[in-house]
């Protein structure tokens, strides 16, 4: 028995049938469904507000769009490798989720463990020790940043934390030095996801799941199922936070809610930040952050993963996606822009790596942050299994890890005409 879900005026109708079989929308499809949708569905708020051209479902091309494909392991083995990130002599630091631990790769390709199972990180389900972000002034202070499951050392219980750490002159050896943010829900260890990523101006955002806990999105004294933007030095909120005024300590650090498990963010150049996001049963979404936004997860009573990812009901506007998958998911994760100029044709897409369908997906949005283009390299398609993260490196080159199993990699993507 298949299921599957269709907008009908204000309502979501459910349809059922033993022979359906789930299919990603078609062009024209897409266009009825939207046309069908109300204007509270579409555009990046509620009405009255609306102003946004509302979430694309644009066809996706697998083309090698006149481009020969370059694909390239560069560390191979891998536990499932969660994150990678650049420091500014072209090492390339990663975390191993499951098994604890931090590698780098010199820029001459040998590989070394700077920290091996740290004492107190927690690994369950989809938690363990996940994203890295480097420091922008890393040449002076030697520090970096990872987020992971924390076992809590008095009391019971467990939560998900960010901290800091420095790796010594030789990079042989990397240490913590200071807890940033603590207290991001974590239960089971599903939709405990954290993705770090530092803006231009300095501040360190931090992308959260829900916990599977129905209320925390909506929760304001909640860090699950939000976009943190904080101090990266001090753990405080970072200067023009949406709640930064506020009297509860957590909601101060809140710069988007309303999420449901965040597993990428990417700062668009001269824009603002954006985030890559699991749906339930459908609608992975891409959305453009807004300080104070409510992107509209809301799965109680419980946790009803059977409601859409945006409830246009709940009080107040309510942020629409940019660009979302439908009926299935993809499983979207990481991704980077293209800011390199050596892309050529390229240059400004986002680049997508996704889970359950194994593809590459780069995403052309115009000015008006409309969706126009997905493009799904062939080489890219498939090809290595489950991808996990996306980062440009010093050279223009995509860096991706596949999370699989052991054998996992980080791979070198560059095209050529």
């Amino acid at each position: 028995m298949h299921t599957a879900w269709m907008m009908i005026g204000h309502h979501v109708v459910m349809i059922r049938h033993p022979g359906f079989r789930p299919l990603r929308f078609t062009a024209a499809v897409s266009g009825l469904l939207i046309a069908m949708l109300p204007a509270c569905a579409i555009g990046e708020s509620a009405p009255p507000s609306a102003s946004g051209a509302g979430a694309g479902r644009v066809p996706e091309q697998t083309t090698n769009a006149g481009l020969t494909w370059h694909v390239h392991a560069v560390m191979t083995g891998l536990d499932h490798p969660w994150d990678a990130e650049f420091l500014p002599n072209g090492a390339l630091l990663v975390t191993e989720r499951d098994i604890k631990r931090i590698l780098l790769r010199t820029p001459n390709g040998k590989v070394r463990i700077v920290a091996d199972n740290p004492p107190g990180i927690w690994v369950g389900g989809e938690t363990g020790l996940m994203s890295i972000a480097v420091d922008p002034d890393f040449t002076d202070n030697r520090r970096f940043y990872t987020c992971q499951g924390n076992n809590i050392s008095t009391g019971t219980g467990r939560d998900v934390r960010v901290t800091s750490w420095r790796l010594n002159l030789s990079s042989t050896h990397a240490f913590r030095t200071d807890v940033i943010v603590k207290g991001m829900p974590s239960t089971s260890g599903r939709h405990g996801g954290c993705r770090l990523k530092i803006a231009p101006d300095g501040a360190l955002y931090i992308g959260t799941g829900d916990a599977a806990t129905g209320t925390n999105p909506q929760d304001l004294t909640s860090l699950g199922g939000k976009v943190l933007r904080v101090n990266r030095f001090t753990g405080k909120a970072a200067p023009g936070n949406p709640f930064a005024n506020s009297s509860n300590a957590k909601k101060r650090l809140i710069y988007s809610y309303g999420h449901r498990n965040v597993q990428g963010l990417a700062f668009r150049p001269h824009d603002v930040m954006w985030s890559v996001e699991h749906g339930p049963d459908r609608d992975d979404e891409i959305n453009r952050l807004r300080a104070g936004g409510n992107y509209g997860w809301n799965p109680v009573p419980g946790y009803n993963e059977s409601v859409p990812m945006t409830d246009f009901s709940l009080p107040g506007p309510q942020i629409g996606a940019r660009w979302s998958s439908g009926f299935p998911t993809d499983a979207t994760s990481g991704a980077a822009w293209m800011s390199d100029p050596r892309w050529n044709g390229l240059r400004g897409m986002l680049a997508v790596a996704s889970l359950k369908d194994s593809s590459l997906r780069l995403m052309r949005f115009d000015q008006d942050n409309v969706l126009k283009k997905v493009l799904i390299p062939p080489a890219l398609n498939g090809t290595y299994g489950r991808l996990r993260s996306v980062t440009q490196g010093p050279g223009g080159a995509l860096f991706i890890t596949t999370d699989n199993s052991t054998t996992d990699k980080v791979l070198r993507v560059w095209a050529t005409h």
